[in-house]
């Protein structure tokens, strides 16, 4: 094998490898079938120009019989004129007509022939192009259904890529919230223990400190007067008179 084969053959393999990534299946087999109608529709019309020409050829023949017959009678007729030598003339003419429908008969039979052939060809070769055609709708049929079910397969596989993705997004989200919920409450504590002043709140510094004092001033208070309570002389009993005694025992 020479170079210039070889590179041909290297060629030939990359743009059919080529053709396979980029080829519809379903476009090659209805391209194929098309294919196979315009040779059907040449058989039938090879049957057409047969059947015609075994027309012209019938046609041909009976006319060359006619003018045989013509010759006939005419001999006859010459012969009952008593003009012998005018029977003979139409009977030559006759005779050399014979040898013509005998080449018109084989003429004949051969493209009779030819035409049973063809008949019977296109008749085969019809069949075979319904099959054909029923297979590749079914075929078609199959592969789209395989393509479907293949998109299917992707859209699927996207679909769980995209719900990684999504849930990776969702953690991240609720590992922020989370953060700012602690600050928050961080926040709150400060504010409570009043290492950050409450913002929220309707009072100032100045007031707060106006509060605290008052606060105080109420508890200096109480507790002055519970010291005052606890300091009070507790009440001594009274003893009752004599006559106090006596009407008590007057009256048991």
């Amino acid at each position: 094998m020479g170079v210039m084969q070889r590179i041909s053959g290297i060629f030939k393999a990359k743009t059919n490898k080529i053709l396979d990534k980029v080829e519809d299946p379903r476009e090659s087999l209805d391209l194929s079938y098309q294919q196979l109608q315009e040779q059907l529709q040449k058989i039938r019309k090879a049957v057409a120009d047969v059947a015609t020409a075994k027309k012209r050829i019938e046609l041909q023949a009976s006319q060359v019989q006619a003018q045989a017959d013509k010759y006939q009678t005419q001999a006859k007729a010459a012969l009952d004129q008593g003009n012998e030598e005018l029977a003979r003339e139409a009977l030559t003419r006759r005779a050399a007509l014979v040898p013509q429908l005998d080449d018109l008969k084989k003429q004949y039979d051969q493209v009779a022939g030819q035409e049973r052939t063809l008949t019977a060809q296109s008749k085969e070769l019809q069949v075979r192009v319904d099959g054909f055609r029923t297979k590749k709708e079914t075929m078609k049929a199959t592969y789209t259904a395989a393509e479907a079910q293949t998109k299917v397969g992707e859209a699927v596989t996207g679909i769980s890529d995209s719900m990684g993705s999504a849930g990776m997004t969702m953690q991240r989200a609720q590992d922020k919230i989370d953060e700012m919920q602690a600050r928050a409450g961080a926040m709150d504590e400060l504010v409570t223990s009043g290492a950050l002043p409450d913002l929220t709140g309707s009072t100032d510094d100045i007031q707060a400190q106006l509060d605290q004092v008052a606060i105080a001033s109420n508890v200096d208070a109480e507790l002055a007067a519970m010291k005052a309570e606890l300091a009070a002389p507790a009440p001594s009993p009274q003893l009752g008179t004599a006559k106090d005694v006596d009407e008590g025992d007057a009256s048991s």
